[in-house]
């Protein structure tokens, strides 16, 4: 597996690119902004992309995804309760957070246990609902990549419109910690960290 992170836009959202090294084929979760940063790096490591996944519809995470698909012709995937809000320039906080609204039909809904096959790779999506209704993390091999879901030593905000302390603790505890403790977490923003340290060491789940 191919794996590469980077820190995008003004709100210092991650995005990430996962390739398979038998095909060279490669998703990118959460491109935020910075078209030409993915982009070069994209081509950097010789990749071919195919697929976007959204773990979440809010501004700071979608920015590049138009200029992706116009150049690459990529199909767009994210939880199907999230899908109306990518389609809502105001919902999604996108003319907020960019000064222009951004709408976004996405090709494929998904739902809880889905799974996408990448050349070797499998991506296993977990809902994740909190932050907001249609929030999911994706796990491939030994990583989850938790949105704005979970946070090194924090969880996501849940003040926004779909927002629910309740179920994002839920989320957490239930969803996320069930699996092994060594599967190391990236999240949407900030750095990465585990699920034992999470365990352990979030004061939001202890």
């Amino acid at each position: 597996m191919i794996f590469e992170a980077m820190t995008v836009g003004s709100y210092l959202s991650n995005c990430y690119i996962v390739g398979s090294e038998t095909t060279m084929e490669a998703a990118v979760i959460d491109p935020g902004a910075d078209f030409k940063k993915i982009d070069d790096k994209l081509k950097e490591l010789d990749l071919i992309p195919k697929i976007i996944i959204l773990t979440h519809a809010h501004g700071d995470h979608i920015g590049a995804v138009k200029e992706l698909t116009d150049k690459y012709n990529l199909k767009i995937y994210i939880h199907k309760d999230d899908a109306e809000v990518l389609k809502d320039g105001n919902a999604n906080f996108s003319k907020m957070i960019t000064g222009k609204s951004t709408s976004i039909i996405p090709d494929f809904e998904l739902n809880d246990g889905d799974e996408i096959t990448l050349g070797d790779l499998k991506f296993e999506i977990i809902h994740t609902p909190g932050h907001t209704k249609g929030g999911i993390c994706i796990k491939v091999g030994n990583i989850m990549m938790t949105g704005d879901t979970l946070f090194n030593k924090s969880i996501g905000r849940t003040d926004f419109p779909g927002g629910s302390f309740e179920d994002i603790i839920s989320s957490i505890k239930n969803k996320i910690f069930k699996y092994d403790d060594d599967i190391v977490i990236y999240p949407g923003h900030n750095s990465p960290s585990t699920i034992k340290s999470e365990k352990l060491g979030n004061p939001f789940v202890n």
